[in-house]
């Protein structure tokens, strides 16, 4: 203790990495998601065509971007 040293100063605190998106595009790519998933089945039911299923599809890419920025974020950082 004496000796300049101080315990567990070699031990660092990493931070985690950000993904691709900011938080507040995530937040925003949430919503959409959210709008978009509720905006699909009303539009099954109300409209006889498959327009639908262009809302299906957009909250199918929303959720992809929304997994891989979780997978980025959650990726451990390489040891220098």
């Amino acid at each position: 203790m004496g000796d300049g040293i101080r315990p567990g100063s070699s031990q660092t605190v990493r931070m985690r990495s950000a993904g691709f998106l900011s938080a507040r595009q995530r937040r925003l790519a949430w919503l959409g998601f959210l709008l978009a998933a509720f905006q699909a089945p009303m539009a099954a039911k109300i409209i006889d065509d498959a327009s639908w299923l262009f809302a299906a599809v957009v909250a199918a890419v929303v959720a992809t971007v929304i997994l891989l920025d979780d997978a980025q974020r959650r990726r451990p950082e390489p040891i220098e």
